[in-house]
């Protein structure tokens, strides 16, 4: 993996836009995307617009010059980018260049997974995709039909899909990622912490990170809040079996044996409340079932979590007096990529309970109480009902799942029961690499009457589709307002820097003209897309006009701490923080936390850890030209003591896990002391098979294809996936 400085990274992606423009045209593209923005102004134009890289949407502003996009900049009036983009987001003009780019409609002419298609019209993709439908809904009903989506770009996809009668609607970001922070944290405080997140890291003294890669997972504003604190002198704690960006920041470094984090967190507030040092008023004035609590803690001593965690008993003494020495400034943060383990919303709901008991929810430096503006949505006919219900969460199996499964409507689609799915649509999410278990999804694909992908580049699902659709970039389109929810609250506007280069359509458009050809036309009364807007716009006092030239409009600011008149508000059946859940003991749950030993795998195994790049999204950036000029391909985290006695160091190697699945591509081995001797780690999102993804077929390995195993979290339905084992076998 090569490693650039920032400054390096700015000078590729700002100075080398225009030679990647250049580069680029051997593919066919800048050429044909200069001459699809020739009917522009020519000359140097600025256009502002906010990003589609990962979820932030950090608001930003594009430079074109004579048609052609030079670079795109943080805009210095938004609350969340405050003027500076990470390298994602910096690199976001090689989304418009990506050599990868679908560029027309494809239909299928072989089986599924043989990457044969055949270029249509879109009259002709969407005719045949409306027919399908049709066909499903007259035999199984509406319901049979499916959506899985990743991003705000969905919002039109699934307006047409509830218009149509479907309800089975999910997205891999609550199963596969935030689920069980959020349930975690609902079930304690009553509300989750958003997205994005309620921290208030700029104004933390204490900041504890359990596995989160602050740094690395480039969450922009939180990275740049991150550095602040830093350089004020916050005290900075991270347990991470790995030495993380943030760990090389931390006044103390926790290398926790991997899967007993909920142990640590037990001792930690055992040590806070046997001491006396929790926020003594907080808890009387707002919590509920301490006492009972408290006794359940009483056997988690640090002697008791030392044999658990590898974490000797004075240190979890001396962090845990650290994090009360700074309270209420103290944030334990909730993470993001919380599925592990399987416990993952009792060990969320233990992070929870230690912000509880440092007096950190609703407090400066805790988390703050988020605000939005008021814009009215458009004023759409209702959606048919169904009695027929959703087929992800059936009898409520699990009772504290706040939003669809993906993993259940998978089930379904395999089993047939609770009913028939036998169409499934796909918005921006890869889900053979978002989901564990490729096998089940595969099989579940082979079950189905229609599959349609929806997406900027091809991947590996779309390969098994029946009909992809190429849509434009978020440089090209319109998408709907963000109104955001956030310490600032504002409005952003996406719209159109550069024409697409090619036949994509942005999604409003393919969402519209599908709802047509179903008989759909009432759900979109407005002709275009500004129609839409600006109805909304108006409706909150401003105009689309307003936006296109500014980018965001920004509200009042509000009140952000108990302190500062926000008053406490906790919607649980207690109406209190509920250090002791009676909900969850008479659903059959522990009311306070309790640890389980994690599964040590089989001898000789290390345990699989994936993660996230600086400069990759998920598995969609991979052939994004910038992107891939920064990082290539992933590495193998492997402890150098082991790597030394394996004689693997710099050497490439296979991974082949506990199930006997061998990796497709073999993966370079970084030799580090900054990694425990039991695990190894790598980059998700790398080892693309798909024949749609010449450019990055093929450069590193996929961690998915080796997560064959998953722990199915018994609350809310989450996939521990941090469950899969391997062994190394060098290349040749």
């Amino acid at each position: 993996m090569t490693q650039l400085s920032r400054r390096r990274f700015l000078q590729i992606a700002g100075a080398s836009a225009g030679a990647v423009a250049a580069a680029a045209t051997g593919a066919g593209l800048s050429a044909a995307g200069a001459r699809a923005t020739s009917a522009r102004a020519k000359g140097l134009r600025t256009v502002p617009t906010y990003c589609d890289i990962c979820f932030w949407k950090c608001n930003a502003i594009a430079t074109v010059e004579n048609g052609v996009l030079w670079k795109i900049e943080g805009n210095p009036e938004d609350p969340l980018s405050r003027g500076r983009l990470c390298p994602r987001g910096t690199g976001g003009v090689g989304a418009h260049q990506d050599p990868d780019r679908l560029r027309t409609p494809l239909m299928r002419t072989k089986l599924r997974g043989e990457d044969q298609w055949t270029a249509v019209t879109w009259d002709e993709a969407l005719g045949y995709i409306a027919d399908k439908m049709q066909k499903i809904k007259a035999k199984y009903g509406p319901e049979a039909v499916a959506g899985f989506s990743h991003g705000i770009g969905g919002t039109f996809l699934k307006h047409t899909l509830k218009a149509y009668g479907a309800v089975n609607l999910a997205a891999p970001s609550f199963a596969q990622c935030r689920g069980p922070r959020d349930v975690g944290f609902e079930l304690t405080f009553g509300e989750g912490v958003g997205s994005p997140e309620r921290t208030d890291i700029a104004n933390a003294r204490c900041l504890v990170l359990i596995g989160s890669h602050l740094g690395e997972n480039m969450h922009n504003t939180q990275v740049q809040e991150f550095a602040e604190a830093v350089g004020n002198g916050a005290s900075i704690i991270v347990v991470d079996p790995r030495f993380s960006i943030a760990a090389s920041k931390a006044k103390y470094y926790l290398p926790a044996r991997p899967g007993t984090d909920l142990a640590l967190l037990l001792a930690w507030m055992n040590v806070i409340v046997t001491e006396g040092l929790y926020d003594r008023d907080y808890v009387a004035q707002h919590g509920f079932g301490f006492d009972a609590f408290v006794a359940e803690l009483a056997q988690w001593t640090p002697e008791r979590a030392f044999p658990e965690t590898g974490i000797e008993p004075e240190v979890i003494r001396a962090t845990a007096r650290e994090m009360a020495l700074h309270r209420p400034a103290t944030l334990v943060h909730p993470g993001r990529h919380a599925s592990w383990y399987g416990d993952d919303a009792q060990r969320s709901r233990a992070i929870a309970l230690l912000n509880a008991l440092l007096g950190s929810w609703g407090r400066k430096g805790g988390f703050y109480q988020p605000a939005s503006m008021e814009v009215p949505g458009y004023p759409y006919p209702p959606y048919p009902k169904s009695a027929k219900g959703k087929v992800d969460n059936p009898a409520k199996k699990y009772p504290f799942a706040s939003e669809a499964l993906t993993t259940g409507i998978r089930d379904a689609t395999i089993s047939g029961k609770p009913y028939p799915i036998k169409g499934w649509f796909v918005y921006a999410t890869n889900l053979l690499q978002a989901l564990p278990d490729q096998a089940a999804t595969l099989a579940a694909i082979q079950n189905l009457d229609l599959l349609v992908v929806v997406d900027v580049v091809g991947s590996e699902t779309a390969g098994w589709a029946d009909v992809v659709l190429p849509e434009s970039t978020y440089l090209e389109r319109y998408d709907d307002l963000n109104v955001e929810l956030f310490r600032e609250p504002f409005v952003a506007l996406r719209q159109p820097v550069v024409d697409s280069p090619h036949d994509q359509k942005p999604n409003w458009w393919i969402a519209r003209e599908l709802a047509i050809k179903l008989g759909l036309k009432d759900y979109y009364p407005w002709k275009t897309i500004e129609d839409y807007l600006d109805h909304r716009l108006r409706g909150a006092g401003l105009s689309l006009e307003q936006l296109q030239r500014q980018g965001l409009v920004r509200g009042a600011k509000q009140p952000l701490y108990y302190e500062d008149g926000v008053v406490p508000q906790f919607a649980t059946p207690s109406q209190k923080i509920e250090f002791y859940s009676v909900q969850l003991k008479d659903a059959g749950f522990d009311p306070v936390p309790r640890y389980t030993r994690p599964d040590p795998g089989p001898p000789g195994s290390f345990r699989l850890l994936f993660g996230r790049s600086p400069v990759h999204s998920f598995s969609r950036t991979q052939t994004n030209p910038v992107l891939a000029q920064a990082m290539g391909e992933n590495e193998l985290w492997l402890n150098a003591a082991v790597a030394e006695r394996m004689g693997l160091a710099g050497r490439r190697v296979w991974l082949r896990n506990q199930d006997g699945v061998r990796s497709d591509f073999s993966i370079k081995v970084r030799a580090t002391e900054a990694i425990r001797p039991d695990c190894v780690y790598m980059v998700h999102g790398f080892g693309h098979t798909s024949k749609l993804l010449p450019t990055a077929r093929g450069r590193g390995a996929n961690d998915a294809q080796l997560v064959t195993r998953y722990v199915t979290d018994p609350l809310m339905g989450g996939t521990g996936m941090n469950v899969n084992f391997v062994t190394l076998e060098q290349e040749g």
